[in-house]
């Protein structure tokens, strides 16, 4: 009992770790580039961005599919070059909660970039600074606490992604099975102490997350 209580928790962790990793690179580069910039086409580019924030789980599971199922020129370029399809692989896990996540991690980390006094970053560049430097030393510094949040929402959000996983990567026991997809097969079968188990995992896993955000704000 040890073992399958656990491997689904580890499961979700590690894939929650990687994907957090993930949206972290992408959230604030692209967060940094989008604060405060005004050009055509940006409202497109954000609504985009922040779609699988309002789209059901099962619409960015098909979507998924369709993109990298293996009649898709995608899926058959990774097919062939990985000898297997991606489809529920352990890979379709982490791109599944690695798109589910990505907003929360670019609407934090751009809000964060957009609330930095544009003068202070002026200063910098008058004396020399480059863009990395400017984006290393003194952006990412300033809006530390929003990129946080970020990223604590986001490993929240790949942590407890369902929908679009089990469409996209199934529900394979020690592969592709996470705790909510655990935790929907355990109750199906009826098995309620399982799922009661998993559930105060969750439970005990986001509280802890959403109260270090407080601490941190406070």
């Amino acid at each position: 009992m040890t073992t399958d209580f656990w491997a689904p928790v580890k499961l979700s962790i590690e894939i929650a770790l990687v994907s957090s990793i993930i949206v972290f690179i992408l959230g604030v580069v692209l967060g940094k580039t989008m604060a405060n910039k005004r050009f055509i086409g940006k409202s497109f580019i954000e609504t985009i961005f922040l779609l699988p924030l309002v789209l059901p789980p099962t619409v960015i599971g098909f979507l998924l599919i369709i993109v990298f199922g293996r009649n898709s020129p995608v899926g058959q370029m990774i097919e062939w070059l990985f000898q297997q399809p991606i489809m529920f692989t352990w890979w379709a896990a982490l791109i599944a909660s690695t798109v589910v996540a990505f907003p929360l991690m670019y609407q934090s980390a751009k809000t964060g970039f957009e609330a930095i006094d544009v003068d202070i970053e002026h200063a910098a560049r008058v004396d020399g600074a480059s863009w990395f430097k400017l984006f290393l030393f003194i952006s990412i510094p300033l809006a530390f606490k929003s990129i946080v949040s970020g990223t604590i929402m986001s490993f929240a959000r790949a942590l407890g992604e369902f929908g679009a996983t089990l469409m996209f990567a199934g529900n394979i026991p020690g592969k592709t099975q996470t705790t909510p997809t655990a935790i929907y097969i355990a109750i199906d079968s009826g098995n309620m102490q399982m799922a009661w188990l998993w559930v105060a995992c969750m439970i005990g896993i986001s509280f802890v997350m959403l109260f270090g955000i407080h601490l941190m704000k406070k």
